[in-house]
């Protein structure tokens, strides 16, 4: 038997949502209130883990829970789950142990389920069980908003789990994936693990902004099939000839490392191979040169970045990653210089990768770890912009680059990237190559590179740039100038308020929009040309301040529907702005 490092919470089995959903449930009510503290003890004890695969988790002198999951190495039946003391199986540790596991995936399909192509649903709106399914999402949904992520613990959670796991049998895949998003986001913000990173909010505001959208249209029976989703991977028909765009460090909680490399094909779709398991970001850093996980394929990631792929039988997931099943077949090819890559292209997106942006920019000057910079229009000075770290740790080469980049002013070259969800102004590059027809003005990468640099892996020298640097820097204070204009600024207001609302509460979401803010506030958004959003701020501070009482003293649970309706309406004009912002910078 070996012993795990105390508080390794990571070390244990998934377990599938309706299991700890069950053992919340069987709990007695003054048990469910002790949930919370018993979750996070585990933080402090050991897990023994046996040769035969089970788990022992001591809970006091009196007690051990042992979790033994099935040959998917997954905790998918109650019976899995057993503790030795005299209340069990409605005991406190149980619940308790299975709450500290992380969240199973669904099971996936079973290989001869596999179609050969997404399912195309015929657009007749959801059943009538599909509609109480939604609405008991939307209700568990509310609830978490009301509460805020910080303060939604084992109790919530087990809610949402169990209403994700009536939309599964509802068919209602889309929504179930969401739900499921969201219990992750409420298990990092309470993991004491995690305690020392700060949980960007962004993560968080999305995923509730998805599933209370879904779950509203589907209450509504809207037709629109894309609601319901897709349970199956699929099999393309014919072979995939697949171009490699560029490697992304994948740095995770509960340390887990990796990389992800980024494909294309001829049509424009995107694809994902990803290496990811734990090991933090020393593993990511490994992972850059590490064999591809795909059958029959002898390369590595590196090379596949900078060449192609063919992948006969391939099995493709929903949100595009390459699944290595058997029966597929892969065959390395030749892959696709980046000056054949537009560079607004890399906005479209295949599934639900988050879409990678790609511009053109001229360097302008250092700005501490990052490099402030001009989009470069081909029509004179563009907007001014920032490139980040995509990540800051000494084991990639993120901040190194940049470095050397920002010591290269006026300097051109194209970038691929994520923009940042809270600055619309700020890129985080992955990649960079050469500018075509820049001439001595841009990048010079060796042959074998494809004419692009993975910024967490390769390491630019001396030898890339060119001998003197292209031009004089102009002065910084004018882009920073430039940089703090209205695209974030009167926005921000709206932002703020959207996340405060989700991280702290609506409480806390009632407190800067009391009457004198909010109208204060309400002004100077107006005064930005954002009269939606002026109203859209002030509503959504009116409702977190409404707190209307029951008989008995508790908020009401339709006036619950309502400020949730209010925080969606404020959260998605808030996305769909923020988009149409981006598309007006970056894709000119």
């Amino acid at each position: 038997m070996t012993r795990s490092r105390p508080g390794t919470a990571p070390s244990l089995p998934p377990v599938a949502p309706e299991v700890f959903a069950a053992a919340v449930e069987g709990l007695s009510t003054r048990l469910r209130r002790r949930l919370d503290a018993a979750v996070e003890s585990l933080a402090a004890t050991s897990a023994d883990a046996a040769e035969d695969g089970t788990y022992g988790i001591r809970c006091g002198e009196d007690a051990l829970v042992t979790l033994t999951p099935g040959p998917s190495g997954t905790i998918t039946s109650p019976d899995q789950a057993r503790c030795t003391c005299l209340l069990s199986p409605r005991c406190l540790h149980r619940a308790a142990a299975l709450g500290a596991a992380p969240v199973a995936d669904p099971a996936p399909p079973a290989e001869t389920a596999l179609p050969t192509a997404p399912v195309a649903l015929p657009a007749r709106g959801p059943s009538a069980g599909q509609v109480r399914a939604a609405e008991g999402l939307w209700t568990a949904a509310a609830a978490v908003l009301a509460a805020g992520i910080t303060a939604a613990g084992a109790v919530a959670r087990a809610e949402l789990l169990r209403a994700a796991h009536t939309a599964r049998l509802a068919g209602l895949h889309r929504a179930e994936g969401a739900a499921l998003d969201v219990v992750r986001h409420l298990r990092d913000a309470r993991d004491p693990q995690g305690a020392h990173r700060v949980q960007r909010p962004a993560g968080p505001v999305a995923a509730l902004r998805e599933l209370l959208l879904v779950t509203h249209r589907l209450k509504a029976a809207d037709p629109d099939p894309g609601l319901i989703g897709a349970a199956h991977h699929h099999r393309p028909d014919g072979p995939l000839r697949l171009h490699g765009v560029c490697r992304e460090p994948v740095v995770g909680p509960g340390a887990l490392g990796g990389v992800l490399t980024h494909l294309v094909d001829d049509a424009g779709r995107w694809y994902t191979l990803r290496d990811v398991a734990p090991g933090g970001p020393e593993r990511a850093r490994r992972a850059g040169t590490a064999h591809v996980a795909l059958r029959s394929f002898l390369s590595d990631h590196e090379r596949l970045s900078r060449g192609g792929l063919v992948v006969t039988g391939a099995v493709v997931a929903p949100d595009g990653r390459l699944l290595a099943k058997p029966g597929v077949r892969a065959t390395f090819a030749a892959g696709r210089p980046w000056a054949g890559f537009a560079p607004a292209a890399a906005a479209d997106r295949t599934g639900d990768a988050p879409p990678l942006t790609g511009c053109d920019v001229e360097i302008v000057a250092a700005d501490g770890e990052g490099v402030l910079a001009r989009l470069d229009t081909g029509d004179g000075p563009g907007p001014a912009v920032r490139l980040a770290p995509a990540h800051r740790h000494p084991a990639l080469a993120h901040t190194a680059n940049l470095r050397r980049l920002g010591a290269c002013p006026g300097l051109r070259v194209r970038v691929l990237g994520r923009v940042d969800p809270d600055r619309v102004t700020t890129l985080r590059p992955l990649a960079v190559g050469p500018v075509p027809g820049a001439g001595a003005a841009t990048l010079r990468l060796p042959d074998e590179w494809r004419d692009r640099a993975d910024l967490g892996y390769d390491r630019l020298c001396d030898a890339h740039f060119p001998a003197a640097a292209p031009g004089p820097a102009p002065s910084p204070a004018p882009l920073a100038a430039a940089d703090a204009s209205p695209v974030d600024s009167p926005l921000r207001r709206v932002r703020d308020l959207v996340e405060l609302a989700v991280t702290g509460g609506r409480r806390a979401a009632a407190e800067p929009a009391r009457d004198g803010d909010r109208g204060a506030h309400a002004a100077v958004l107006r005064r930005g040309g954002f009269a939606t959003g002026a109203d859209l701020y002030a509503a959504l501070g009116s409702a977190a301040a409404r707190r209307p009482r029951d008989a008995f003293g508790r908020p009401a649970g339709d006036d619950l529907d309502r400020y949730a309706a209010q925080w969606l309406a404020t959260a998605v004009y808030l996305s769909g702005t923020e988009a149409a912002l981006r598309r007006g910078l970056w894709h000119r």
